[in-house]
């Protein structure tokens, strides 16, 4: 199998660069690292010494293929050493002047045609491009941590860039087992941008006081099915995973570059707890507190049982396209069913909104006895693990805690929100539907390059175009025109591509 290119030089010697080091030396081809720390280049080829003994040591590779590996890597002391490569990428400080001044400097190593490539997760390719002589011969080539394991790469290219170096990039890293998405050079690239929605909307729940951080973390880890798998990790687990000191400028930068964009408005939350130093799991204290890299259990984050269930619980459901299974579900929990067109002065009200909070869906009811379930997900009898009921400001608070009881009689765990237009579920997903729809909507990328980028990038169950059509385009375009109408904010107007397929009946991965 013949390599696009035959020789290639990485510039930084941090985890990134020597993940990529070790990706291409992997699949055959001469690598070149360089750093301005010989220290940082002798670490690093240590760590990929220790990390060949290891798969040895575990049965993945063999000996043999191990050391003809290191044997394809060299250290460089200065950028002299690249003179024969014909890729460079560079992994080194997010500051757009060194990387420009790099830049120069590698054109006067060069051959002409080589192409240079920046491993930047969130500054313009074409900004670094507009500091060489020959913008053509670069792009973006961004890798995920760690670099051997996420198998996806985004290849970047800017107004001037050549599709040859995209081609050639593409197929590079094809050969050497990651799967390329190509996207345009915009802010926040595919998966980065994707990811505006799962953080951040959350952190406006909970700055909104639906709940509180853990809550969110187990409804959208445990509620949430798309195609039998939900998310891995809640979204504050996952922020204190990544680093708040690594979230929040990403936040703030795509915000400001979409020149304050109302769909990527970060929160006050995490500037606040940024400044505080609660950064995560890598200080021991972030949204959890963590002690030998595990969590430590918070008596005052446990989940609170659920009232026993009650007897004698009539209930009367409101109008909606699935009040047929709503009933069912209550039958089977013990209620006695109401079935009349209006409830009676002795029924609970349940009522099944989308996009809409609680208040309003009790327009002209005993909003006293009314309490919401979120129907979005699955939430049948002894069918899920978590079930979402909201109530609204005037719920009394035995009615609250008989529908809690009910809702729980099965064993499913039941979070109580106070009133929120979406609960929380249906405001997240939506919103990752929505700033999916938004990406395709720009042409950033095709629809297929952007579910795959965020499904392997992110780890989402599935794309977030898929997501949608899982849940129908339609009920998402109807979550966010009542998120819109409730909260008159603009975050949640709804993408031009989400409307148009859920009007039409197409999938939102048909492209035009």
């Amino acid at each position: 199998m013949n390599s696009p290119f035959s020789r290639i030089g990485v510039v930084g010697a941090g985890a990134m660069g020597r993940g990529i080091v070790q990706l291409f030396a992997q699949a055959g081809v001469p690598v070149v690292l360089h750093d301005t720390q010989p220290s940082a280049v002798e670490a690093a080829m240590g760590h990929l010494r220790d990390t060949f003994a290891r798969l040895v040591e575990k049965g993945k590779v063999s000996a043999d293929a191990a050391q003809a590996t290191l044997a394809r890597v060299s250290s460089g002391e200065n950028l002299s050493a690249f003179a024969g490569c014909d890729l460079v990428i560079e992994a080194i400080v997010e500051r757009l002047d060194i990387k420009q001044t790099l830049f120069r400097a590698l054109e006067d190593v060069l051959s002409p045609d080589a192409v240079i490539a920046t491993n930047t997760s969130s500054l313009s390719v074409t900004a670094i491009a507009a500091a060489v002589r020959h913008p053509q011969r670069v792009a973006g080539y961004h890798f995920f941590n760690p670099v051997p394991l996420m198998r996806i790469v985004e290849v970047i290219g800017g107004p001037r860039t050549e599709p040859s170096v995209l081609t050639r990039l593409s197929e590079l890293a094809r050969q050497s087992g990651h799967v390329p998405v190509v996207c345009q050079d915009t802010p926040g690239f595919i998966v980065n941008h994707a990811g505006r929605a799962f953080g951040p909307e959350s952190l406006k729940a909970l700055g909104e006081g639906v709940t509180g951080y853990a809550d969110i973390d187990r409804i959208l880890r445990e509620q949430v099915q798309i195609g039998g798998q939900g998310f891995k990790l809640g979204p504050f687990e996952l922020l204190d995973l990544t680093g708040l000191d690594v979230s929040h400028p990403v936040m703030e930068s795509i915000y400001h570059q979409y020149y304050e964009e109302a769909r990527y408005k970060p929160s006050v939350i995490g500037a606040q707890r940024l400044a505080a130093g609660l950064l995560g799991r890598k200080v021991g204290e972030g949204f959890y507190r963590y002690a030998a890299g595990s969590v430590v259990a918070d008596p005052a984050l446990a989940e609170s049982p659920a009232p026993a269930a009650p007897t004698g619980v009539r209930a009367w459901v409101a109008r909606g396209p699935q009040q047929a299974d709503v009933r069912a579900l209550l039958e089977g929990l013990g209620a006695t069913l109401d079935t009349g067109a209006q409830p009676s002065p002795d029924s609970l009200i349940v009522l099944t909104p989308l996009g809409i909070d609680a208040t309003e869906a009790a327009r002209g009811l005993d909003a006293r006895r009314a309490v919401a379930l979120d129907t979005l997900m699955p939430f049948g009898l002894r069918a899920c693990k978590r079930r979402v009921m909201m109530t609204t400001p005037a719920t009394g608070a035995e009615w609250r805690d008989r529908a809690h009881g009910l809702l729980a009689a099965d064993g499913a765990r039941v979070s109580v929100l106070r009133d929120s237009a979406g609960f929380i579920a249906q405001r997240v997903l939506a919103m990752i539907v929505s700033v999916g729809c938004e990406i395709a909507q720009q042409r950033v990328a095709s629809p297929s390059d952007i579910d795959t980028a965020v499904r392997l990038g992110l780890g989402y169950p599935a794309g977030p175009l898929s997501m949608g059509d899982a849940i129908g385009p339609a009920r998402v375009l109807e979550i966010l025109e009542g998120m819109h109408r409730v909260t008159a904010d603009p975050r949640y107007r709804p993408s031009a591509w989400l409307r148009r397929r859920a009007l039409l009946g197409l999938s939102l991965l048909n492209d035009d």
